[in-house]
C-alpha cells in the first residue's frame, strides 16, 4: 500500500486530493480488469485492514476523486454506496463520507514485522527469477492452499484432494 503501485492500491494516509480530512488517495489500474468502482472499494477495505484508515477519517469528496482520476461521478458514488452498504462508511449529508469503524486485525508493530518478512520473501522470489505475475500466482496458490488446509483442519477429515500445492 505505501507509495502507490500500479496494482490499483491507495496510498497510505497523508493529505490527498480531498485535503487534510482525506487520508487516502485512490489509484487506478486500467489493465487489472477489475471494474473501477470495485478498485475503489478494495482500496478502502485494504486501508481499513492495515489501519491506514481509522474511525473518524473522511474519504475524499466525490468531486475530488472525479477530478484526480478523471472518472464518472456515478462510479465514485457507486463505490461509496457499496462501502456504506457493507457498513464500512457512513455518509453525512453536506459533509462527506466517513469511516465509522476499522477492519484492522493486527497492531501496527506486527504489521511492520510481517511487511519486513514479506519484503524478504519478495526479494527471494525476484532473485529466483519470478516476474510480478509469477509472484502473484505463487502467492495466490499458497494462500488458497493455506486456507483450504486451515478450514479442512477445522472440519473432520481435512481438505479434499486435488490441492494446488506447489502450483504457480
Amino acid at each position: 500500500m505505501p507509495g502507490g503501485t500500479s496494482g490499483g492500491e491507495a496510498t497510505p494516509p497523508h493529505p490527498g486530493p480531498g485535503g487534510p480530512g482525506s487520508p487516502i488517495e485512490f489509484r487506478l489500474d486500467a489493465a487489472s480488469g477489475v471494474p473501477t468502482h470495485l478498485q475503489l472499494v478494495h482500496q478502502v477495505e485494504h486501508a481499513l485492514r492495515l489501519g491506514y484508515l481509522k474511525p473518524g477519517d473522511q474519504l475524499p469528496k466525490v468531486r475530488d476523486v472525479v477530478a484526480s482520476l478523471a472518472i464518472n461521478p456515478n462510479t465514485v458514488l457507486k463505490a461509496y454506496k457499496e462501502l456504506e452498504t457493507k457498513g464500512l462508511t457512513a455518509g453525512r449529508p453536506g459533509q462527506g463520507t466517513f469511516i465509522p469503524a476499522t477492519l484492522s486485525q493486527v497492531a501496527l508493530p506486527e504489521l511492520t514485522t510481517l511487511r519486513r518478512s514479506l519484503s524478504g520473501w519478495l526479494t527471494a522470489a525476484d532473485e529466483a527469477g519470478l516476474d510480478e505475475d509469477g509472484i502473484v500466482a505463487l502467492f495466490t496458490s499458497a494462500l488458497r492452499d493455506f486456507f483450504e488446509r486451515r478450514s479442512g483442519s477445522r472440519t473432520h477429515g481435512g481438505a479434499a484432494g486435488g490441492g494446488t500445492e506447489g502450483v504457480a
